[in-house]
């Protein structure tokens, strides 16, 4: 049998009326969009910019292409360790650009309007401002709508650095527009983002310099941020922890940093990744009811605002920042909207990855929150420089640790090293489905590849055991039994 016609918004003298209405057409925004069209829902979409928000047009995409590129421009240089006369790469920063462009046209349509109103939704461009608590004005339009999704995201924050709004800085909204590689590049913020932009520049080939006011990758595990951090000043990036600006200024090179010490540091253009703030402003949240505080929307555990027919997802509602929490949390809004179903977030199995070289990749939690709630615990640890694969491609940095409880129940994962953001998904897996560590010790992987690090480290929990004296003993006793 054909499948059935989509439900479609209703209109009436210019006005709209849905099942759903969703702002924002960012990842979260999208999936929630394309799924409850699908399920039967009518669905309004509203739109001020680009389709696929950040993420598609200045955020994951480009700067995953522009980290590719600038890995391969970096074996080159690293080509002596396999027998190759390495050389330094001749960077085209133009054709970089059109890599970049290219990668994102060729996901575009997957987020397009017409894909979206071939679902059956009805895209509206313009911004949403909210008149009442359950009425939305687009331009001259009304939508009134049963449930409204707010997902308008996040954007770089700025710093009240002195100057700063004086001088022509980068953000991620327009760094990968350059099409020319610059000469010094300074970054200010020490985090994921800065992290991987300062080493993939570096790479291709312009000076990088990077202030942060604490420590570089603050959030992670110490020893994993010193690894990458360290990393990258073998790479030539110039690292500056514990640094504060006093202001900055315009000068004949491009830029002036002056830092509280009273050095200074001259720079052709200045990136700007000191964090990101929501965008919740112009959406009319008092008139609806919603409540906000500094990290954005207050949301409860299904997701929903202070006005319970309003839902709000990914950046725009605070806490961790990622395009996969998004998506996630798309899912929870849509059984709560349309199925009326309790469902509930949670973040104990939500991972995490900065996108270096080596990728340093986290889940669940750290060795201290471990200890404080559960007391003993169990520490699994298996370096890259044990597994045969990471030796055959002269990766052999970094490594696996596993956190667990006394009896085997696995509380969290850290790995550093090559392809980490791949490694990890098997830990994810593990936690969501509450798998005990012997689930993954008794693994059969095939030989040689990197995911028998994780196989490694699981079995470290048995090794006290199973090759202890009483183990030695029981053997040594069934021995003299055996014909």
């Amino acid at each position: 049998m054909p499948s059935p016609s989509p439900r479609k918004p209703r209109q009436e003298n210019g006005d709209w009326h849905a099942d759903l209405c969703v702002i924002g057409a960012g990842p979260g925004g999208l999936s929630v969009a394309a799924g409850a069209a699908q399920m039967g829902a009518s669905v309004i979409l509203v739109e001020k910019g680009e389709m696929g928000g950040d993420c598609l047009n200045t955020g994951c995409v480009p700067s995953k292409a522009l980290i590719a590129a600038a890995s391969c421009a970096q074996g080159f240089r690293d080509a002596g360790r396999f027998g190759i006369a390495p050389a330094e790469p001749a960077v085209d920063f133009a054709a970089i650009h059109a890599h970049m462009r290219d990668v994102i046209a060729g996901i575009a349509p997957h987020d397009s309007v017409e894909r979206f109103e071939g679902l059956g939704v009805k895209v509206l461009p313009g911004t949403g401002c909210f008149l009442d608590g359950s009425t939305l004005a687009v331009g001259e339009s009304r939508v009134t709508a049963r449930r409204f999704v707010i997902a308008t995201g996040s954007r770089a924050a700025i710093p009240p650095v002195p100057g700063l709004s004086d001088i022509p800085y980068l953000t991620n909204e327009t760094l990968f527009h350059l099409d020319t590689c610059p000469d010094h590049l300074a970054i200010l913020g020490g985090g994921p983002i800065g992290m991987e932009m300062a080493q993939a520049f570096r790479r291709l080939g312009a000076r990088v310099t990077l202030l942060e006011q604490g420590r570089v990758l603050a959030r992670e595990d110490e020893d994993a941020a010193a690894l990458i951090r360290d990393a990258l000043a073998n790479e030539g990036v110039a690292i500056r922890e514990g640094i504060r600006l006093a202001r900055v200024e315009a000068a004949a090179s491009g830029i002036t940093l002056h830092l509280e010490t009273g050095e200074s540091i001259a720079a052709s253009h200045l990136l700007v990744a000191a964090g990101r703030r929501p965008n919740i402003e112009g959406l009319g949240l008092d008139a609806a009811g919603i409540r906000t505080h500094a990290a954005g929307i207050m949301v409860d555990a299904r997701l929903r605002t202070s006005n319970r027919r309003v839902f709000a997802i990914g950046d725009v509602a605070g806490g961790a920042q990622f395009t996969h929490l998004a998506g996630y949390q798309a899912g929870i809004v849509i059984r709560n909207a349309l199925f009326a179903l309790p469902a509930r977030a949670s973040l104990a199995a939500l991972p995490r990855v900065t996108y270096t070289e080596p990728e340093l990749a986290q889940i669940g939690l750290d060795e201290a929150t471990a200890r404080a709630r559960h007391g003993e615990i169990r520490i699994l640890t298996s370096p890259f420089a044990d597994n045969d694969r990471a030796r055959a491609g002269r990766r052999t940095e970094g490594w696996a640790r596993i956190l667990t409880d006394r009896r085997g129940r696995i509380l969290g994962a850290t790995l550093v090293g090559a392809h980490a953001g791949e490694l990890v998904g098997l830990w994810a897996l593990a936690l969501q489905s509450g798998l005990r560590i012997g689930a993954v010790a008794g693994m059969v992987l095939p030989y040689p590849t990197l995911g028998e690090i994780s196989k490694r480290a699981a079995g470290q929990f048995y090794t006290p055991t199973l090759f202890g004296p009483g183990t030695r003993r029981l053997v040594g006793w069934i021995q003299r039994f055996l014909p």
